[in-house]
């Protein structure tokens, strides 16, 4: 993870909601391909007009691809939001303001879905949207491309 780590990132580590790990390459890899299957299932699900699963999965693509991105770094995250504030503060440049934002608005439009059963096709779109590149970014970050 390089020597520099900054006050946000050290605060989650003293704070445990992120944790220093050895992960494996071939965990990374599981997660990209978690976060390329859901995407696919949220896909499969928006086309069947199933707008709260398509929400739910699209996000959890996203979720997936991000963990690949943190583990590349060395840390495992013990909370959703832990692992949005890492992203920006890991990945700044490389995801910029607007993968982060979608990142974050995916995070909303998921709880929503799941525990305030709002949804809507556009939420969905949105969601899957927002995981298509996330995941293409954090493919070629990793340089899985």
């Amino acid at each position: 993870m390089g020597n520099r780590v900054s006050t946000e990132i050290a605060r989650l580590l003293t704070e445990r909601k992120l944790l220093k790990a050895n992960i494996s390459k071939d965990i990374i890899l599981k997660e990209i391909e978690s976060a390329q299957t859901d995407l696919q299932d949220a896909q499969d699900s928006l086309q069947q007009n199933k707008f709260k699963w398509a929400t739910i999965q699209g996000y959890y693509s996203i979720f997936h691809s991000a963990r690949a991105l943190l583990f590349s770094k060395g840390l495992r995250e013990k909370s959703h939001y832990a692992l949005l504030l890492a992203m920006r503060e890991l990945y700044p440049k490389e995801l910029g303001s607007s993968l982060i934002h979608q990142f974050e608005e995916a995070m909303g439009l998921r709880q929503e879905a799941d525990y305030g059963l709002k949804f809507s096709e556009t939420g969905a779109i949105d969601t899957i949207d927002g995981a298509k590149s996330f995941l293409k970014k954090s493919k070629e970050i990793l340089k899985l491309n």
